[in-house]
Order: C-alpha cells, then sequence, then structure tokens
C-alpha cells in the first residue's frame, strides 16, 4: 500500500495531477500517486562556485521523472468485490478496465472486459477472468488472501487472453473509496443513457434490506438525462446490471462513462493549477487504494501530462453467454469484439475502429 507523506507535495506537482488522474481516476486513486511517490522537483548538488560572472550558465536541471517514458502503454484498473473488506475473503474482480496508450503518449482507448469472461487461468484451466484474482490470492498455509497475489494471476491471464505482453501498471480499488474521491470533488456530471433502478440502495441511499434472498423496498431511481450524482449514487449507477437489457454490458458502460466524468470534473475544478486542494482527496482514498507496477506513479503522471479527457475513447465490447440456462458458464467476447482486443495488442486499434465504428461509445 502506497504511503502518504505530505511533505513530499511541492509546487510542481499541478502537472503531475494532470497526468496521474488520467491513469488512477479508473480506480480512484491517481490524484494521491501523483503526491505519494516522493517529490518530483529537480535537485542540484550543491559545488563549489566560481566568482560569479555576466556570462556565468546557470547549471541545467535533471530531467523530469518519467520523462523516458515512451509508448505504448498498457494499463489495468481492477475494482474489487466490496466484501474483500471481509477478513479471509478472496476478492473477485468485479469491474475490469484496460487503458491503451498510444505511442505518443496523447491518445489512449479504455475499454472494459466481463468479469464473467471465460479464459485460460496459468496453472488452473478455463474460469471466468474474475475466478483468476480469487484463485490467485491463496496463500499458503494461511487464512488471508493476498490481494497482490491475486491481481498477478490476473494479469497473466488477461495477458494470455489479449495477447498484451505487459502491464505497465495496474491500480486495485474498492467501491467505497470511488465513492469518497467523488464526494471530495463534490459530485459528478454525467449524462445517464437508460433508466436504471438500483438493486442495492433506497432513494435516501440507505441500504435497502436482503429478505428471503432478494432485495425489498423502495429503490433508487436514475432517469435518463444530464444528472448531478453524489458519490454513493455515482457508484450504485455504476454497479448496477440487473433489470438493464445488457445486463453487464449496459453497466461496463456506465462504469467506462464514471471514469471520464470524474477524469473531466477533476480538472475542471482546477486540480492541475491548485495541488494544495490534493489533500482532502488523498486522506479521503485512505487504505482503498493498491498499486502495482514497475516504476513510480508520479513517473507515469509526468508521463501522460498531455493525455486529455477527449482524447480518451472509450470502446465498447460486446459478447454473449456460453452455456444456458442453469447451465451458464460464463461470457465470450463476439469475433468483433475480440478482433479489437488482438488489434489493441498488435498496436493497430485505431485502424480497425475505423473500421468498426459501432465499437465506439456514443
Amino acid at each position: 500500500m502506497l504511503a502518504y507523506c505530505s511533505g513530499m507535495r511541492n509546487n510542481r506537482a499541478g502537472w503531475a495531477i494532470a497526468g496521474a488522474v488520467v491513469v488512477a481516476l479508473l480506480a480512484g486513486g491517481g490524484i494521491a500517486w501523483a503526491v505519494r511517490s516522493g517529490s518530483d522537483k529537480p535537485t542540484v548538488t550543491p559545488t563549489a562556485a566560481a566568482a560569479p560572472t555576466s556570462s556565468a550558465v546557470p547549471p541545467t536541471p535533471p530531467p523530469s521523472p518519467g520523462a523516458d517514458i515512451s509508448g505504448p502503454l498498457d494499463l489495468l484498473l481492477i475494482g474489487v468485490d466490496t466484501r474483500v473488506s471481509i477478513p479471509g475473503w478472496e476478492p473477485h474482480a468485479d469491474a475490469i478496465m484496460l487503458l491503451h496508450v498510444e505511442p505518443g503518449l496523447d491518445s489512449a482507448y479504455l475499454y472494459s472486459l466481463p468479469r464473467d469472461l471465460r479464459v485460460e487461468v496459468p496453472g488452473s484451466g478455463t474460469y471466468k477472468v474474475t475466478e483468476a484474482m480469487s484463485r490467485g490470492s491463496r496463500v499458503a498455509g494461511s487464512k488471508e488472501p493476498s490481494v497482490e497475489k491475486g491481481y498477478q494471476l490476473l494479469a497473466r491471464s488477461i495477458s494470455a487472453y489479449t495477447g498484451i505482453k505487459q502491464f505497465q501498471a495496474g491500480a486495485i480499488l474498492n467501491f467505497g473509496g470511488l465513492a469518497k474521491l467523488t464526494d471530495e470533488l463534490g459530485g459528478v456530471d454525467l449524462v445517464i443513457d437508460q433508466k436504471v433502478e438500483s438493486r442495492h440502495r433506497k432513494p435516501d441511499g440507505s441500504l435497502r434490506p436482503l429478505r428471503g434472498g432478494d432485495y425489498i423496498g423502495p429503490q433508487a431511481v436514475y432517469q435518463p438525462g444530464r444528472r448531478h450524482l453524489v458519490g454513493w449514487q455515482a457508484i450504485d449507477y455504476a454497479r448496477q446490471r440487473y433489470g438493464l437489457p445488457d445486463g453487464d454490458y449496459d453497466r461496463q458502460r456506465h462504469q467506462r462513462q464514471l471514469v471520464t466524468a470524474l477524469l473531466t470534473k477533476a480538472l475542471d475544478e482546477g486540480l492541475t493549477t491548485d495541488p494544495a486542494r490534493v489533500d482532502p482527496l488523498v486522506k479521503a482514498l485512505g487504505e482503498t487504494l493498491v498499486h502495482v507496477g514497475g516504476r513510480k506513479p508520479v513517473e507515469y503522471a509526468y508521463a501522460l501530462r498531455n493525455l486529455a479527457p477527449d482524447k480518451i475513447t472509450r470502446v465498447s465490447l460486446p459478447g454473449r453467454g456460453v452455456g444456458t440456462g442453469s447451465g451458464y458458464r460464463g461470457e465470450q467476447l463476439t469475433p468483433e469484439a475480440k478482433g479489437f482486443v488482438q488489434a489493441v495488442a498488435q498496436g493497430k486499434a485505431a485502424a480497425y475502429l475505423k473500421s468498426h465504428p459501432k465499437l465506439v461509445d456514443k
């Protein structure tokens, strides 16, 4: 878990926020990344100074951390089942989003994989991709699962399925952390594209009681149109799949909408020019975020400083069920959707979408 040090903030954090928010607002933590990873302020080792002259040349500062990062980049963002807070509960990947950043690092594609997608799990066989995380989290001789180990097997399973050889970084967040972040941003504006009835919440935000295996009582309802949602509403809306025409595929689209809306709100609120406002966001996240990656998050933040929300293309990957009725085994992507995944791995995403425009979220 990333440790927060307030003394590491500096007056150049603005650009770091701009880039990092792209990476980790997908899982609720990018702003935190930008200030948790250490000072990015260039330092120069003092040397014996010569007598000043009018022609003296100031020392050249070292390059900014992350200046050497080049594209393409593939980032893996995971929302875990909220029951991960229960001792001994094996984490499940409830939301799986991938961000592919093009070589120039100024445009990207955001797409989702169904949680029930059937994939080959290395060393185990064929399972739903959400199960890869739970199976990988098991630690021999311990009753406590490891979220990080679960992520590692999940990433390997997704790599084998997609053909993406490596994910440069990943983030894991539970939904409670994302709700807190939304509230700290003052809520979020979403264009709701279809009527969504909550399975979990009442109109006042309290939980609906569970009786006889089903939820009862009045439901929160999200009507089509432009709406301002507070934290619990935004996450509740993005979690629903029951009662929707395309079930989990509709839910995936709503999650991508929320990610883009959060990023837009963070930039509109001036976080790129007022790093002092980052503290409440960091504190709101608490211990809800796990970051996985070889380079420091602040380095990815700088590398992605030019990636604006309108340069992120959201992509829907249609699929269908495997098996029928009580014999349901999971999901599989359509040939067209699998073609996009393969195109990403081959560096041909733009060309593929040009010939398959219906995959782009409207």
